[in-house]
């Protein structure tokens, strides 16, 4: 199928690894050009390496997401070697585990800041743009945890549900301008973040990793962890012409683990 997206320009962000790269990739592969952003330099240099591969066109950003002074000049450096951006991919390295009670408001804040204002502020820089072009693609990947809490992820869980309400007013408000807005869900992919987090519950648990990925596994109808490229390939498409009457919405890629309706 013809996603209809040959020549648009993509930023994707936070994605020198993981999600975001799976993103950027998938992206490529349908003629996008993509501007992919992180902190670290291997990382990028990994993505360019991919998007090449699949016969795409590359531009690797170091980008704090946290500095939000840096935004329009990082934007305009796009706009500039790419063209103006079709498609904003907002997405957000997590923060540490934790529980709900006793957190440090320094850490509510500093979260908060570099993993939803730094979103809404690159989104109200871009989207100028998409409006008067009368055509965009706002897609801001979460997590799971924002419609069914995550054990231990207190911060991630209500911060990422912030940006599901985000996400479903703004796109009432550009709907009519050939803007939509969406949000991507991933259940247990199989990542170096998802490792991390295994790796965690088990040694807070005092179990082997095993043992959690096994339990993990339990949860999932489909009996398996997801693909990156799974993840990569539904954003792929939220961001085509083909999905122009979707907007507003939460689409999960999970396997069918999350339970809540």
């Amino acid at each position: 199928m013809d996603l209809g997206i040959k020549g648009k320009v993509a930023l994707v962000l936070a994605s020198s690894r993981g999600l975001g790269q799976a993103m950027a990739v998938s992206l490529a592969r349908e003629g996008v050009k993509v501007a992919v952003t992180g902190r670290n330099a291997e990382g990028l240099k990994r993505s360019v390496e991919l998007i090449e591969a699949v016969g795409g066109t590359a531009l690797a950003l170091s980008w704090d997401l946290s500095d939000l002074t840096a935004i329009d000049s990082l934007v305009s450096q796009v706009e500039k070697e790419l063209g103006p951006i079709d498609i904003l991919i907002n997405n957000t390295g997590g923060p540490p585990p934790t529980p709900a009670a006793g957190q440090d408001p320094a850490l509510w804040s500093k979260s908060f800041n570099d993993m939803v204002l730094s979103l809404i502020s690159i989104t109200d820089r871009v989207l100028p743009g998409m409006r008067q072009r009368k055509w965009g693609r706002i897609i801001t990947s979460t997590t799971s945890g924002a419609i069914s809490p995550i054990k231990n992820l207190a911060i991630s869980n209500t911060l990422r549900a912030a940006l599901l309400a985000w996400s479903k007013t703004l796109a009432t408000e550009v709907a009519a301008e050939g803007v939509t807005v969406n949000v991507i869900m991933p259940g247990r992919i199989a990542t170096d973040r998802l490792r991390q987090l295994d790796e965690a519950r088990a040694k807070r648990e005092g179990v082997s990793y095993d043992e959690v990925v096994v339990s993990g596994l339990k949860t999932i109808p489909a009996g398996r962890y997801g693909d990156p490229a799974e993840y990569g390939d539904t954003a792929a498409f939220l961001a085509s012409a083909k999905a122009s009457f979707i907007t507003g919405t939460v689409t999960r890629v999970d396997g069918g683990q999350i339970q809540a309706v």
